[in-house]
C-alpha cells in the first residue's frame, strides 16, 4: 500500500496525479516546476524557478518524512541546454552530501514559462508500515 502526498496544486487535480508517492522505503516526487502553488505564479528567472522547484520538492519530502539529503535519484528537465551550466553551482550545493544519480534532459516543457522541471526519488531511513 502506498501513501499519496499532494501540494494542493491545481495541476494535480487537473491532470490526476500526486506530488509524491511513498511506497515502502521510497518516496517518488513527480516532476515539479517553479510554480509557487500558494499563489500560482512562476518567476521569469531560471534561478528563482529552480529555487521554487526545490522548495516544492522539499515540502513533499518533509511530508513523507525525509529531506533532500535522502535523495538517491534526480532528473532535470531543461528548456535550454545552457540552463544546466547556469544551475550547476546551486545543484552541487544542494546535493553535496546526497550525491544522487543524476540525469539532465533538454526538452520542451508543457508551459512556455517553465524553464526547469525536476523529479526526485528519495530513500526513507525507515520503511513506512502499512
Amino acid at each position: 500500500m502506498n501513501r499519496k502526498i499532494s501540494s494542493g496544486s491545481i495541476f494535480e487535480s487537473a491532470v490526476g496525479f500526486s506530488r509524491a508517492i511513498v511506497d515502502g522505503r521510497y518516496v517518488h516526487v513527480a516532476g515539479t516546476t517553479g510554480f509557487d502553488y500558494a499563489v500560482m505564479r512562476i518567476s521569469d528567472s531560471l534561478i528563482e524557478q529552480c529555487h521554487q522547484c526545490f522548495r516544492n520538492i522539499a515540502d513533499a519530502l518533509a511530508q513523507a518524512g525525509c529531506s533532500l539529503d535522502d535523495v538517491v535519484r534526480v532528473r532535470y528537465y531543461l528548456a535550454d541546454v545552457g540552463f544546466f551550466e547556469e544551475l550547476t553551482p546551486m545543484l552541487s550545493q544542494l546535493f553535496w552530501s546526497a550525491r544522487p544519480a543524476t540525469t539532465a534532459i533538454v526538452c520542451q516543457l508543457v508551459d512556455p514559462r517553465m524553464k526547469v522541471e525536476i523529479e526526485v526519488t528519495a530513500l526513507l531511513r525507515e520503511p513506512v508500515q502499512a
